[in-house]
């Protein structure tokens, strides 16, 4: 049985959701593009797939500009506070239904598997990005080493050690 949400619950954030259906790839392969892009922002995750030298890329890119396409015909929602909340790849069934065979050795014949997957995706709203916040930049181990080997300055001859 089903909870009653409390009087001062939040409603639940609004979702849009898209999927492409047999896309013609093994779900091995689509699996490590989509783990890219789980949990980021949408212009974020659609430049990150742009430069994805993998075949999987431009399908999943399609799916998510098809539910920022969903997302947008809401008028309530901000497009730019869309995050991927959830990205899945399913395996899809076996195309060519085992006709042709591979041959094996000793005689034996394995069937030629032809695999597809259902890649799913759903944008939700994220928090409002504070303005005037700024990520500030971590310092890389280059600065770090620049800092460390600093020439230190020597002392003259009228100053001690002490």
């Amino acid at each position: 049985m089903a909870a009653k949400a409390s009087r001062g619950s939040v409603p639940p954030a609004k979702t849009f959701s898209a999927h492409h259906n047999h896309a013609r790839m093994s779900p091995y392969k689509a699996r490590p593009v989509i783990d890219l892009v789980r949990g980021k922002p949408v212009n974020e995750a659609l430049s990150i797939l742009e430069w994805q030298d993998r075949r999987s890329a431009p399908m999943i890119r399609k799916v998510i500009k098809s539910a920022l396409a969903n997302a947008s015909n809401d008028l309530e929602v901000k497009l730019a506070r869309l995050v991927v909340a959830e990205a899945r790849v399913d395996g899809g069934p076996l195309l060519g239904g085992r006709k042709r065979f591979m041959p094996r050795a000793m005689g034996r014949a394995f069937p030629i598997r032809k695999r597809t997957c259902h890649i799913h995706v759903t944008l939700a709203e994220g928090p409002e990005p504070a303005e005037g916040a700024r990520k500030t930049k971590p310092k890389t181990k280059q600065a770090a080493a620049k800092k460390a080997t600093a020439p230190v300055a020597a002392p003259t001859a009228g100053e001690s050690k002490e």
